[in-house]
């Protein structure tokens, strides 16, 4: 995309990481078959992996089918907004020594539900914009 405005910038690989680690709010995305599939969750990051807690259920099962995800956060800070997108490995932790420390990281489930799955995302790819928001130009 080519931006001669100004208004469009890509984020440093460290800005992307600061923006990952300050929030806690995000987007899943991932595929069963065919079929995408877009889930909120919170989430922390921690050597720079993002992990996240899930029930039994739709969401385990399809990073367990296929363990190629994407995840997505937003921020908008008056006429600001950044996004970061993430590609990578889901994997569901399985030894204890793993669980051990995902269960020390600060990852409460937001509602009473027994989310007892751990799930790390290894990541391959980080990217990020940050767009200044205005009116649209005139001709």
């Amino acid at each position: 995309m080519e931006n001669t405005s100004g208004s469009v910038r890509e984020l440093e690989l460290g800005e992307c990481w600061t923006l990952l680690e300050s929030r806690d709010f995000g987007r899943l995305a991932y595929s069963v078959g065919t079929h995408p599939e877009i889930v909120p969750i919170n989430y922390c990051v921690s050597d720079r992996a993002i992990y996240f807690r899930t029930a039994g259920g739709g969401k385990l099962f399809g990073v367990t089918v296929n363990q190629n995800v994407a995840f997505e956060i937003d921020d908008i800070v008056g006429e600001v907004a950044r996004s970061v997108i993430v590609t990578g490995t889901a994997t569901r932790l399985d030894h204890q020594a793993e669980i051990d420390k995902a269960e020390e990281l600060p990852l409460r489930p937001w509602i009473p539900a027994d989310k007892y799955n751990y799930v790390r995302i290894d990541v391959d790819d980080v990217s990020g914009r940050e767009l200044h928001m205005g009116a649209e130009p005139c001709d």
